[in-house]
């Protein structure tokens, strides 16, 4: 009896915080695929949007499925009149997961499970069983579809990455000195680009003869610097801010753009599948990138001087923050914020758009007026942490607009 009690409270419980955080189920199985795929998967920060794209690709296709208004991504069939899109959103969420995450699963009633979150949003629709039914039975359809498209995409797949030699190629850098992450991600098949190549710089790495090279440099060096003083207070708390896993950090800024915005299920879901697939392409271009040049972190190039002899080395010199484990050319945040900030403005129809993010590291909250803002604090971020130069951050900006465009012409277009 007591532990019969305990479910139903922890079922309660669970059902109240969904109420009060969730706009809709896409919000919900949102936060669900963040807890999946970041807090016990570890997935990196690129690369975990890969698995919120398979996520909410198949839950925007269930959705449109049930309600035609969009050109579907993948998946085209038609469900039975009545069939539930919130029912169809959680069934396509859930199965894409626990096919990923297996180990995950659990049952409906081992809370906080896949299996236990699943059973608990099915149960909170307010709708005939057939309909529910034929809306699970949609979503699962949906997922299945993606998931076999998805076979044999690169995922996770055994790439060998040996770095060239000498002055100006990435080095593994302190603290930890650790291989390169995920450099399987680079060589994936994207969602919305036509290779993962297609996007791939016009240019390349500042050449180490340049003045553009000394500049960027000196300005890393100074900025950047641990015990820099230069950076103001505020320039350390921006450098800071952005250090957050950046799926974990800009997902619940997605979530709480959707809830601010008052967006239904469908509005939700399609805003989802955008940012995220954007997101994923914007990784897997950027990857395919980093890999190719090899460029060496500014840790590695100021402690050894630049590669030019009008530069000064300081072997003592660190960054802000720890420096993350791949190539510096191009900057993955402005890769992925190019793409995020077009795909917002093309959503909600300009760059001017009111909406906040916050930063577990810092403990602070943030609110842009446009995306543009929003790509230009992350810019002056990255230089601040002493992540990276401001020549490679510009260059993933223009990379990831470059996807953000195309998948705005191209995809998740309103039925005429």
């Amino acid at each position: 009896m007591k532990s019969t009690w305990l479910a139903r409270t922890v079922v309660i419980s669970f059902l109240l915080a969904t109420c009060a955080n969730a706009q809709n189920v896409v919000v919900q199985w949102d936060a669900i695929a963040s807890t999946t795929i970041i807090s016990h998967a570890k997935e990196a920060s690129a690369a975990s949007g890969v698995w919120f794209a398979y996520v909410h690709l198949a839950a925007f296709d269930a959705v449109n499925a049930v309600e035609h208004r969009y050109q579907p991504y993948l998946f085209t069939a038609n469900p039975p009149a009545g069939a539930n899109r919130d029912a169809a959103a959680v069934a396509a969420a859930h199965r894409v997961l626990v096919t990923y995450f297996p180990s995950q699963q659990g049952s409906p009633t081992q809370p906080g499970t896949l299996d236990w979150q699943y059973a608990t949003s099915i149960a909170a629709i307010s709708d005939t069983p057939a309909n529910i039914s034929a809306g699970i039975a949609t979503g699962e359809a949906s997922a299945q579809a993606l998931i076999t498209a998805r076979a044999n995409d690169g995922l996770l797949a055994n790439v060998t990455y040996t770095p060239p030699q000498g002055p100006g190629f990435w080095q593994p850098t302190p603290p930890k000195f650790g291989p390169p992450l995920t450099p399987w991600l680079g060589q994936m098949t994207p969602f919305t680009m036509t290779s993962a190549a297609q996007f791939f710089p016009d240019e390349g790495p500042d050449a180490l003869d340049s003045q553009q090279w000394i500049d960027d440099y000196n300005q890393v060096k100074v900025l950047g610097a641990i015990n820099s003083t230069v950076r103001t207070q505020e320039q350390t708390t921006i450098g800071l801010f952005w250090t957050e896993h950046t799926g974990q950090q800009y997902g619940r800024a997605f979530r709480n753009l959707a809830v601010q915005k008052g967006l239904n299920t469908s509005d939700t879901a399609r805003l989802m599948a955008m940012l995220w697939a954007g997101y994923a392409d914007a990784g897997i271009a950027c990857w395919n990138a980093k890999f190719s040049f090899s460029f060496w972190r500014p840790v590695t190039a100021i402690q050894a001087g630049g590669g030019n002899p009008a530069l000064v080395a300081d072997p003592s010199w660190l960054p802000l923050a720890a420096t993350p484990s791949h190539p510096e050319y191009p900057a993955a945040h402005g890769c992925v914020t190019g793409a995020v900030s077009t795909i917002l403005a093309g959503y909600f129809g300009g760059p001017k758009l009111t909406f906040s993010v916050d930063s577990n590291v810092t403990a602070t909250n943030q609110t842009f007026t446009s995306t543009t803002a929003l790509m230009n604090q992350v810019e002056l971020a990255r230089i601040y942490a002493g992540f990276h130069y401001h020549h490679s951050v510009i260059q993933g900006k223009v990379l990831g607009t470059k996807v953000g465009h195309q998948l705005l012409e191209r995809y998740f277009t309103p039925v005429q």
